[in-house]
C-alpha cells in the first residue's frame, strides 16, 4: 500500500515540476521578448493587456488585482511603473475614497497594441497545439 502512495506522490510531485518549468519557460520568454522589443515587463503588460481587454473605460484596482498573479504590492508596484511611464492614470473613486481607479492612457493603448503580438506569439509558440 505504502509503495502506491510514494507512487502517487512522485507523480503528483513530478507533475508540479513540469508545469513550473513550463511556466517559468514562457515566463522568462515573456519578459525577455516584451522588454527587448517594447521595453516592458511581462507584469506590467498584463496589466495593460486586462485593463484593455476588460472593455471598460477604468477598473477599480481590487477588481484589476482579484484576477491577477500578482500580490497587492507587486501590482502596485507595476501599476506605479506604468504610471510614470505615462501608460495609466490613476484616480481616487469619489463614491468611495479607499477605491483607486487604474485607466490606459492613449500612449498606453498604445503600447498595448504593439506589445500584444509579442505576447501573443509567445504564448503561441509554448501553447499552441
Amino acid at each position: 500500500m505504502r509503495f502506491v502512495v510514494q507512487t502517487q506522490e512522485r507523480q503528483l510531485v513530478s507533475r508540479w515540476r513540469e508545469l513550473l518549468t513550463s511556466y517559468n519557460e514562457i515566463a522568462c520568454a515573456l519578459d525577455r521578448d516584451l522588454q527587448a522589443q517594447h521595453g516592458i515587463g511581462r507584469s506590467e503588460f498584463e496589466v495593460l493587456d486586462r485593463l484593455v481587454e476588460s472593455g471598460q473605460e477604468k477598473l477599480r484596482m481590487h477588481d484589476l488585482a482579484g484576477g491577477m498573479y500578482l500580490s497587492q504590492s507587486a501590482l502596485s508596484r507595476a501599476v506605479a511603473r506604468l504610471e510614470r511611464d505615462g501608460f495609466v492614470e490613476r484616480s481616487m473613486c469619489m463614491d468611495d475614497r479607499r477605491a483607486i481607479f487604474i485607466k490606459p492612457t492613449a500612449r498606453g493603448r498604445e503600447l498595448h497594441t504593439k506589445a500584444r503580438d509579442t505576447h501573443r506569439t509567445v504564448l503561441a509558440e509554448f501553447l499552441a497545439d
